[in-house]
């Protein structure tokens, strides 16, 4: 509308500006002479100007007349296509135009204009992988969804233009939500074209949305064999696609093949928790408890994790409190100053009812932003030193106010997932979750790791020195093992904010 009102005013200019020079021209006086052979013109300005925009003209004519003359000639000396080579390059000129006036209305934001200088480009050059391109994408951006697919269709006819119009196609069906169709047109067009970097990578996306594992891993290998993927990156993924397969396989019913995609899985990268916490556990059922003991250690060593100490619980699920504080050691040693570490040595030290030990393994924890497992445990620290109920409903108000700290949460959109997924439930976006704490302003969800309620119920006096009111008496609090809760997997964050919650209301 705006580009239309401008050309009007630009017309309007010119046409006065043409009048207002014709009256001055008329106005003017003196003129011109031309003498020639005994002739004698004498013109005024305004036919001086004429005179001469028609020299202009016939000039002009008497070329293209001289050309179509040389064409004339040559054709009869015998070189028939001469007449038809001048046309044809008259018409190409012209198509080549409305070709490039439709490029630029493209990229201006005006579509209908662009469909009508393709439409006419086709009527010069006969082009149609050029001008149907730029026809579908003129539709698609007026929103004719419709004749974009129409002119796809088109494409499709022509062998160097298929891919184009099979990615053309899958696009349209990826933005109506046709995920399964767009899949399958992503790999005829891969087929096409097996370089192609962006088909890949929607490729991959939608057969990891799709739960196509294997397909994911040829697509992942197909990346690295043609140079668009670093091979470490490459490794991280297909271990991602191993785990998420050995997962798939494992719920079918057939455990001895999982459990060998599990282990491939933690070769490939041996940091990923998930791979290695399931891979250990296969080794556990092929008592093959050493290499499971040490896979575990390395990748408590890269990346602590409440599952990768749940697995290394599980390798004696029927050891002693002691016996399990003891053999816990070399894991605990390898990361000593870190917060999983911390935390999970006072877990053990309250099984074992070493309380003292207990808080000095916390440390400053409980002080520099603490979280809710942090308290918990420092409530049941403080009921096991024999602290006032005052004390240990102090910590547990603050364990239900604290945040959740790590969970599994996409990097990209920040979800908070209850478990370790290959694809964001949310965003879709492939192998991009991570172990770490929610912003502050997310409202913190069940992790679906094992964090530990380490008082269950109600509270009661330690110490049992005097009885409180009837209205004010409240429960035993029971401290349990912290690493065999981890075991069975029974005991859930949501659970664990649950009870706390309750203890809180009574």
């Amino acid at each position: 509308m705006l580009w239309s009102l401008i050309k009007i005013v630009l017309f309007v200019v010119l046409v006065a500006s043409a009048a207002l020079g014709a009256a001055h021209l008329l106005e003017m006086e003196g003129g011109l002479r031309i003498a020639f052979a005994g002739i004698e013109l004498n013109l005024t300005p305004l036919t001086s100007v004429i005179a001469l925009v028609v020299l202009l003209l016939s000039l002009w004519l008497v070329l293209k007349l001289a050309s179509l003359g040389v064409a004339v000639l040559k054709f009869l000396n015998g070189d028939e296509t001469a007449l038809s080579r001048y046309f044809d390059r008259n018409r190409e000129r012209k198509g080549y135009q409305a070709l490039t006036e439709g490029m630029m209305a493209l990229a201006s934001g005006e579509p209908r204009v662009a469909m009508n200088k393709a439409a006419r480009a086709e009527k010069f050059l006969g082009k149609p992988g050029l001008t149907n391109l730029l026809t579908a994408q003129a539709a698609e951006m007026a929103g004719d969804t419709k004749k974009a697919q129409d002119v796809y269709k088109r494409l499709l006819k022509d062998d160097k233009t298929r891919f184009v119009g099979v990615r053309g196609i899958m696009k349209q069906k990826l933005s109506e939500g046709d995920a399964d169709t767009a899949r399958k047109l992503a790999e005829k067009a891969i087929a096409l074209k097996p370089k192609h970097e962006e088909t890949q990578d929607t490729l991959l996306q939608l057969q990891a949305q799709a739960r196509d594992w294997s397909g994911a891993r040829g697509t992942l290998n197909l990346k690295l064999k043609n140079g668009s993927l670093p091979r470490d990156v490459h490794k991280r993924r297909d271990a991602v696609l191993a785990l998420s397969e050995a997962k798939a396989i494992l719920q079918q019913g057939n455990s001895a093949e999982a459990m060998d995609e599990a282990i491939e899985a933690n070769r490939l990268s041996p940091d990923l928790v998930p791979a290695a916490a399931l891979a250990a556990r296969a080794l556990i059922e092929k008592q093959q408890l050493r290499k499971a003991a040490r896979m575990l250690k390395k990748a408590w060593s890269v990346h602590p994790h409440p599952d990768l100490a749940a697995a290394f619980a599980a390798i004696h699920p029927d050891e002693s409190a002691a016996e399990r504080l003891k053999r816990f050691q070399p894991l605990l040693h390898l990361v000593p100053d870190h917060r999983e570490s911390r935390l999970l040595e006072a877990e053990l030290q309250i099984a074992a009812e070493d309380f003292p030990a207990a808080r000095r393994a916390l440390g400053d924890l409980v002080d520099d932003n603490p979280d809710s497992r942090a308290l918990t445990i420092m409530a049941a620290v403080a009921r096991g030193e024999g602290a006032s109920d005052t004390v240990v409903k102090g910590w547990l108000a603050r364990a239900l106010n604290a945040p959740r700290g790590p969970q599994w949460v996409c990097d990209k959109c920040h979800t908070i997932h209850n478990e370790w997924v290959p694809v964001c439930e949310n965003c879709g976006g492939f192998d991009t979750l991570s172990w770490q704490s929610p912003p502050e302003s997310e409202v913190a969800s069940a992790t679906g790791v094992a964090m530990l309620p380490l008082i269950v119920g109600s509270l009661e006096d330690h110490s049992k020195a005097a009885e409180p009111e009837p209205e004010e008496q409240v429960e035993e609090a029971e401290v349990v093992d912290p690493i065999a809760e981890l075991e069975d997997g029974t005991v859930r964050a949501g659970d664990m904010a649950e009870d706390v919650e309750e203890a809180a209301e009574k």
